[in-house]
């Protein structure tokens, strides 16, 4: 199995998604992941969600996902006890991620700072919604605020629409990629240098990064992107959204070489004989009149007819499918992008996610399965020297 993190211990306090998508990234390579949570409550997507069997146990589907290959210890980190642990547990780990406000660890006693001094070697990764400097740094937000803020949102849907936000919580997903990415490059850096790293994550940033392409055309020339529906960024008139005769099929016949393969599979080589459209910048500048032919064209046909047609010519279509319907597709099941576990309290298997690239051949995942809420606490405490003894006491204290 692949596992280049066997060996490398993290602590984990961050909650909810971005940072612990992150740190299930980091499990799924063999990483030693100990999440630590708040004694009696936990990470607040263990309750809530569509199966109230679960969540009475603490261990909802917005848990699941996201949590699974980790150890669960609870500890009080307001308390004095609760706070010695968690600075013990972290002496010997490789990481720490902790998506507090900005200021919030540094008042636990737990900033880089601190935590380097007993720790040289440490990567010290923050997420947060804006970073750990700035004036909107200390502002908290969700997914749904930063798409809102950071412009994506006026160009999603048509003209006239309206705002419109992204269907899944795509910002918090690539945070935790950007976050786990960021702390491989600083477990490297430590190696090389022996001297901790500090990482700064922020929401905002990583949602600007997805648009890169469109803020460095605006900064460069001004252009402002504005509800461009369902057509492409290229503004070809072969490429874009296309009604067929049962659904819509997207389309991408952007250079030349596509535009004729694309006229050939779909048996209008005539198209290329039209002075309007024989090349490139007459295609642009008569574009409504060959859109036009083509929507003509595409409508004859059902739209899994026109994907694998322009399939085999080598032209991208896709035809638009439901979550379900991708689902069910054999191609998401050669590439393993779930797998099944089963938990107490469930009839039946529950999915999750593994991750999102093949390593030769297989895609790797952690075969363990998420804990209950503190089941690991005792087992981690024993391991870092505290006796029985101690650890009654600690859960008679409520610090554990």
């Amino acid at each position: 199995m692949f596992q280049p993190l066997k060996g490398i211990r993290v602590i984990d306090l961050s909650q909810i998604l971005a940072g612990p998508y992150a740190t299930y990234q980091l499990a799924m390579m063999g990483a030693e992941v100990i999440k630590i949570e708040k004694p009696g409550e936990g990470d607040w997507t263990r309750t809530g969600g569509p199966l109230p069997g679960l969540a009475d146990r603490r261990m909802a589907l917005g848990f699941l996902g996201h949590n699974a290959g980790k150890k669960s210890v609870t500890l009080d980190l307001k308390s004095p006890d609760g706070l010695e642990i968690a600075r013990q547990l972290l002496t010997d780990a490789d990481v720490f991620v902790e998506n507090f406000k900005p200021g919030v660890a540094d008042r636990l006693g737990l900033g880089f700072e601190t935590l380097r001094e007993i720790n040289p070697k440490l990567v010290y990764c923050s997420i947060s919604a804006f970073g750990q400097d700035g004036p909107l740094s200390n502002r908290p937000a969700y997914d749904h605020v930063i798409q809102g803020m950071c412009g994506i949102m006026l160009t999603t849907g048509k003209p006239g629409d309206g705002p419109v936000k992204v269907g899944a919580p795509y910002i918090d997903y690539a945070t935790g990629m950007n976050a786990a990415m960021a702390i491989l490059a600083a477990l490297r850096e430590v190696e090389r240098t022996e001297t901790a790293v500090q990482v700064d994550v922020a929401m905002l940033d990583t949602a600007m990064a997805l648009m890169a392409s469109l803020m460095s055309t605006h900064l460069t020339t001004g252009w402002k992107p504005v509800q461009n529906g369902n057509e492409a960024w290229s503004a070809s008139p072969s490429s874009g959204a296309f009604d067929t005769s049962d659904g819509v099929l997207m389309l991408a016949a952007n250079h030349d070489v596509q535009f004729r393969n694309m006229c050939s599979a779909i048996g209008r080589e005539d198209i290329l004989q039209d002075a309007r459209w024989a090349h490139v910048a007459e295609r642009h500048a008569n574009w409504k009149s060959l859109r036009e032919t083509l929507e003509q064209t595409f409508l004859s046909k059902p739209a899994t007819f026109w994907e694998d047609t322009l399939a085999k010519a080598a032209v991208p279509a896709g035809r638009i499918r439901s979550l379900d319907e991708m689902l069910a597709e054999p191609q998401v099941s050669v590439r393993g992008l779930t797998r099944e576990i089963h938990v107490e309290g469930h009839e039946g298997p529950i999915h999750i996610p593994t991750m999102s690239f093949k390593v030769n051949g297989e895609n790797s995942t952690s075969d363990l399965v998420p804990q209950l809420l503190g089941a690991d606490t005792e087992t981690v405490l024993r391991a870092a020297g505290y006796s029985q003894a101690k650890l009654d006491a600690l859960r008679t204290a409520n610090v554990i």
